[in-house]
């Protein structure tokens, strides 16, 4: 009984602060510099990890945090900091985003709210585990094989165009 109330404690404590630090990467009142909203998405995504590593998933809290805490999150920094936006330039606020996005967060609300209330919660078995790693691992390299090394090429040259875009004229 002990283990379910701290499981509990543990699943609020990470889901409200994936809550706030996500609300935090958009409405930054600290901050307007986009460097701190990326900082508050690494937040965001590590609680994330944490809850994964509630539910027992230990691959994918790991891969939550090298993928995208560490690789995805570079590459955000690298764009911000390329871009060099000017502070007005950061501070400006246009009217039609800013209804849109609130008409957008309502409706998404609303259409969460309605579902849930349609759903009931216990009639849903508990899913079952199929997979681990080896057998994640067997069909990446196995069947999956060629979508995998695209993925790899595509990102190479990724990687070479941002070196060659980063490159200053040396004239």
């Amino acid at each position: 009984m002990a283990s379910s109330a701290v499981t509990d404690v543990l699943f609020y404590a990470f889901a409200a602060l994936t809550l706030l630090c996500a609300v935090l990467v958009v409405a930054n009142p600290f901050n307007r510099n986009p460097v701190t909203s990326a900082m508050f998405l690494v937040l965001t995504i590590i609680s994330m990890s944490g809850l994964f590593l509630l539910l027992h998933a230990f691959f994918l809290a790991a891969v939550q945090i090298l993928v995208y805490a560490g690789a995805v999150i570079v590459l955000f920094l690298f764009v911000i900091m390329l871009l060099d936006l000017k502070e007005e330039q950061r501070r400006r606020i246009k009217f039609f985003g800013a209804v849109a996005g609130l008409l957008s967060v309502g409706l998404i609300t609303a259409i969460f709210f309605k579902i849930l209330h349609h759903t009931n919660l216990n009639e849903h078995p508990l899913p079952t585990v199929e997979g681990d790693t080896a057998s994640l691992g067997k069909l990446l390299f196995t069947q999956y094989i060629l979508p995998f090394e695209v993925v790899s090429i595509l990102l190479l040259v990724a990687m070479i165009g941002v070196i060659m875009l980063s490159k200053k004229d040396l004239k």
